[in-house]
């Protein structure tokens, strides 16, 4: 049974910092491409980050570009979301998310084949 459990989401003023950690079990996790999602109130479900099955390769909403670093320990089969200077329009749920698609292809939430249930973020202006 596949299982990707969040965790470190919280409260935090503008201009904060948080990181998310996403614990993966059940699944050969270092054949994976790993990424984060986030999904606000009233939204669709979107990709804020992407890394490859290595660790050497990432992608990055443009919206987060510069502000947020996603990495991984295949070791700890463990992917971590770091995010820098929040603001309230990163308010949303995070959900991690994993596909053994090519890291060239499309990050969308169609292709996703196990979903964290997601932990959430809130940031006060």
């Amino acid at each position: 049974q596949v299982q990707l459990v969040e965790s470190g989401g919280g409260l935090v003023q503008t201009g904060g910092s948080l990181t998310l950690s996403c614990a993966a079990s059940g699944l050969a996790f270092s054949v994976y491409r790993m990424s984060w999602f986030r999904q606000a109130p009233g939204k669709e479900r979107e990709f804020v980050a992407g890394i490859s099955w290595s660790g050497g390769r990432t992608a990055y909403a443009d919206s987060v570009k510069g502000r947020f670093t996603i990495s991984r320990d295949n070791a700890k089969k463990t992917v971590y979301l770091q995010m820098n200077s929040l603001n309230p329009e990163d308010t949303a749920g995070y959900y991690c998310a994993a596909d053994s698609r090519p890291f060239g292809e499309a990050w969308v939430a169609a292709g996703v084949q196990y979903w964290g249930k997601g932990t959430l973020v809130t940031v006060s202006s």
